[in-house]
């Protein structure tokens, strides 16, 4: 597949600074043509003006393709930016403490410039520009696939081997083929950066790695031939600044307000929810919408392998597990020896980011004791989510299951390859909300219609309302119309487009502080 580029001649520009306008039109937009065959479907910027994204569809096939549109540099623009890069490896220091990368070079990098002047003196502004975007791309980013990191679209990033396209997922498009690739060499160099920037190690003693890198994106890597023989294999799965709220998932239709309202009144009053679905399907993401859900004043722990869960509480501690050193792994801090110490620190809620193993045992023991509880474990269903609880490695005792008070299934569903239409409709959804009895048995409170779309909610019979009803020494009923208020504040909260984890936790704290006063102010707005 040939790419053709449009050729354009810069102007000179004078020494004293480039206007941002003058910028964009000298540089350009598109350069890229689209590759015979195939019609732009979108292009937006990815880190303007240096790099563009065009996605482009296959006339005959309907594949898409991630077309990364960067601007090259010429041969006296690659010549400097080489022997600044030499002079930037021995001159550079480590960041500060409280500085990141991106930072400590961009406080250093014009200062080392200002004492090589000489250096750059034949290049333009522009050429200055590029070469400084280029040094920075690949020692403070993530080299080729850092214009993939700017794009708030994608979600995960994944490369099979050397010599084959790096493939991404999408949120409008879903698995696309992109135009970057590795030699073998440059890939596991870039390997090795990029671990290293994890402060991390990997080699082929070492190969498979699980790390976090700087932004708090979440690094698995498959170094060398020994254990994945096509090379080094990796996958980035890009952590949110932004995560997606309660209010969100409302919007895209991932769960009922009315569910939303329910889950809202389980949290505050401290009842226990596990997430449950495949790989994929958003357990994480739903995780962190209802975690935030919670009471503002309440004391959280988070337990988790890598750092995921992003939350607006003041009143909250991250712990995060440490493999060990060496052959024998002295030193491991694993999520049992966690949870075990979460609870001494007296939470009102322990969320783990997984359960899969004895660390399990350990959450459903801090339940009992009076704790709160949300973790995400994989199984498709309700009732596989229940027998595995029940299974080696996690073994839980089946007179301690009701402790887990509801289960949340999560999907990630598409339209059948046979339904007409230019695309095929896909979305995440909260397909069952089933409650656990003390006898063992399970309620469906909610479900999702595939057929219509719609969700079969049932709130009025729930298990769970009836308990809380008991214990509060409220009527079922009043519980009912509370759900009905709280579906109220989180529709106005979504027609008022609040939807960032602060502001939606600035409205849940107002409404625990005076929610008369709260209700009457989205009476009033409605």
């Amino acid at each position: 597949m040939a790419f053709r580029r449009k050729k354009s001649r810069l102007k000179d520009i004078g020494d004293e600074g480039v206007p941002r306008d003058t910028l964009l039109g000298a540089l350009g937009i598109n350069r890229w043509k689209v590759p015979e065959g195939y019609v732009e479907v979108e292009s937006y910027p990815l880190r303007a003006p240096f790099s563009y994204c065009i996605i482009a569809k296959d006339e005959e096939t309907s594949e898409h393709i991630f077309i990364v549109d960067e601007l090259l540099m010429d041969a006296e623009e690659r010549e400097v930016s080489e022997k600044l890069n030499d002079i930037l490896e021995k001159e550079l220091e480590a960041p500060r403490e409280g500085q990141n990368i991106a930072e400590a070079f961009n406080e250093q990098v014009p200062l080392i410039l200002g004492e090589n002047k000489k250096l750059v003196s034949g290049l333009t502004p522009i050429g200055v520009k590029k070469v400084l975007y280029y040094l920075e791309r690949d020692i403070a980013g993530f080299d080729k696939v850092d214009p993939l990191m700017h794009d708030p679209g994608i979600e995960d990033i994944s490369c099979t081997g050397f010599g084959k396209p790096l493939f991404l997922w999408h949120r409008n498009f879903e698995n696309i083929r992109t135009t970057i690739q590795f030699g073998e060499e440059e890939l596991n160099d870039f390997i090795i950066k990029l671990v290293h920037k994890a402060r991390k190690h990997v080699s082929l003693a070492y190969p498979i790695v699980d790390a976090t890198l700087p932004g708090k994106h979440r690094l698995a890597v498959t170094y060398g031939k020994e254990v994945t023989p096509s090379g080094t294999s990796f996958t980035i799965r890009k952590f949110r600044t932004d995560p997606i709220t309660i209010v969100d998932l409302i919007k895209m239709e991932t769960l009922s307000e009315a569910s939303a309202a329910y889950l809202w009144l389980l949290m505050e009053n401290k009842y226990s929810a596990m997430i449950v679905g495949s790989t994929g399907a958003g357990k994480t993401t739903a995780l962190n919408a209802v975690a935030c859900l919670t009471h503002p004043s309440y004391k959280l722990i988070t337990v988790e392998e890598v750092a995921e869960v992003n939350l607006p509480h003041e009143n909250w501690v991250s712990m995060i597990s440490r493999p060990g050193f060496g052959i024998e792994r002295s030193g491991e801090i694993s999520l049992f020896d966690l949870i075990k110490s979460a609870v001494r620190h007296r939470p009102d809620l322990i969320i783990v980011g997984e359960i899969r193993g004895d660390e399990s045992y350990v959450l459903f023991q801090s339940l009992a004791t009076g704790h709160g509880g949300l973790c995400t474990m994989h199984a498709d269903s309700v009732d596989i989510a229940l027998k595995r609880l029940t299974q080696p490695p996690m073994d839980i005792p089946a007179d301690i299951l009701p402790l887990m008070n509801c289960v949340i299934v999560v999907k990630h569903v598409k339209s059948p390859m046979f339904v007409s239409g230019e695309r095929r409709s896909s979305n995440r959804k909260f397909v069952n909300i089933a409650e656990v009895t003390r006898a063992g048995g399970t309620v469906e409170v909610s479900k999702w219609n595939p057929g219509t779309d719609t969700f079969d909610d049932n709130f009025a019979e729930s298990y769970l309302l009836k308990q809380m009803a008991l214990s509060l020494d409220l009527s079922v009923d009043f519980l009912v119309e509370e759900l009905d208020r709280r579906k109220d504040i989180l529709l106005w909260m979504a027609n008022m487009n609040i939807r960032d984890y602060r502001s939606v936790n600035e409205v849940l704290n107002k409404y625990y502080n005076d929610p008369a006063a709260m209700y009457q102010k989205v009476s009033q707005d409605t």
